[in-house]
Parts: C-alpha cells; structure tokens; sequence
C-alpha cells in the first residue's frame, strides 16, 4: 500500500535526519517535506499567534519530493501543511529525525514530539523519530535502515490517530542493535539541570546542562535503560490526560 507521508522536524529544513528520514520512508509513498526554516530545538508544542507565516518552496536536497521551509515551530509546520500547504490531509505525519534522544520527561520539551502530537490532533497517525548522540557530524546514514526497519513493520499494521509513537534510535549499525523494545517512559530520568556560572561582570547566571551521558542505569525497563541496552526504543504517548478515575471520584463530590 501507498501512503500520503509528512515530514517535519525541529532540525531544521535542511539537517540531515530530516533528509534521511525522506529517503527511510521513500519506499512506502508519496513524501512531502515541510519543516521550520531553522533549527527550533526544545520549543515543544508553541505556535505562532502574533507574527505572520510564511511557507517557501525548497529544492530539498535534489530529492524528488515536495518541500516548504516555514518561518515557525514545528507545530506551526503541521498546521500550515494539513490546513494550507497540502491538497489531501496526509496518511501519516512523521517528524525526525532529530539530532539527540527524547526520552522520558523530554517529550514535554521536545519540538520533535510535539509536532507528531499536532499530526494526532488532526486525527493522523503520527511518530516521532530521534537518534541517540549529539555529534553535529553524526552519520544518519548508518541509522536509516533501522528506521527503514521499525517503519515497514510499523506500516503492516493498523495504526490508531490517537497516540503518538515515540522511537529512539541508537547510534549503532543495523547489525550492533540489540532489537525493538517497547517501553515505558523514564520518568524519573532528570537529564537537564541548572549549573550555576558567573558572567563577566561577576554576577551568577544558570545553564542547563545535559547530564545524559552521566546518568547510571536502574532495574526498570524505560526507554532510557533500554536504549542504553542497544534497542531502538517505541513509546506509545497517550494525548487525552484526562485521569478518567479521579475524575470520576471527583463527580461524587459535587453530587449533594
């Protein structure tokens, strides 16, 4: 079967995870590309209310696809492609593959996600794809069969609008990899925290710095432990928070 496929990312329009992203899913349909024009990292589900948007076409790496660079967020990029860009909504949106892990309390912060969290609110399919190393020269060529792998998998199966799956690859070649886990989120997984510094002048200002590479692994079977393992990680992400318990216990309050 041939599918209508988005692809976004908070990269950029011209990283390359999203280039090789295209390629991982170019046996499986049509692709379109329609990312922020420049890198919008950790922006998580923002959107652009007070500043106009606009949507230029791009010669996407010679690729023989169509593509728009969009002056906004990765959710912005979603939108403008379901609602302006794009004739038919799309079967799937995807967005990755971006430079770094999502992995735990991330999902909150990452733009990544976000925008494959926008794709379910329009009641498409979506997964978010990201790669487990930061190096700037990282070579997404050796990852692009493992995506290339979870995806014909992911594609042979129906697939709900109402969860978005969360995949981290790791920086190893297809025969390195461990396997496919699904996991649960690390949630007690702290990566970022404030490191204080002095400035020029002498006054105390915060960073965050990025403790992954310093974390120690536990018992528990999250995505961070398991990726760590050698797996490619899925995390199914839910979108409807409402706690349906409470929210029934809470009903009985009210009642008198």
């Amino acid at each position: 079967m041939s599918y209508k496929i988005l692809v976004t990312n908070d990269d950029g329009i011209f990283s390359n995870g999203v280039y090789h992203l295209a390629r991982a899913l170019q046996p499986f349909g049509e692709v379109f590309v329609v990312c922020p024009d420049q890198e919008r990292s950790a922006i998580s589900h923002a959107i652009t209310l007070k500043s106009p948007l606009k949507a230029n076409k791009v010669n996407f790496f010679q690729m023989p696809c169509e593509a728009w660079a969009v002056n906004g967020t990765p959710a912005d990029c979603v939108k403008m492609a379901v609602e302006v860009i794009l004739k038919e909504k799309p079967d799937f949106v995807i967005s990755g593959i971006n430079l770094g892990p999502n992995l735990g309390r991330d999902v909150f912060y990452s733009g990544t996600i976000s925008a494959a969290v926008e794709g379910v609110m329009y009641q498409i399919p979506s997964i978010a794809v990201s790669l487990a190393t930061f190096k700037k020269d990282a070579d997404f060529s050796i990852v692009e069969p493992l995506a290339y792998r979870v995806f014909e998998t992911l594609f042979q199966h129906k697939h709900s609008a109402e969860h978005v799956l969360n995949i981290n690859l790791p920086y190893l070649s297809k025969e390195m990899v461990s396997g496919v886990a699904v996991t649960q989120l690390g949630m007690d997984v702290l990566r970022y925290q404030y490191v204080g510094l002095n400035d020029p002048h002498g006054y105390l200002c915060y960073w965050l710095k990025d403790n992954l590479a310093e974390l120690s692994l536990n018992d528990e079977e999250n995505d961070f432990q398991q990726l760590c393992n050698g797996y490619i990680t899925v995390t199914p992400l839910q979108l409807n928070m409402t706690n349906t318990a409470l929210k029934t216990k809470m009903m009985k309050w009210f009642q008198d």
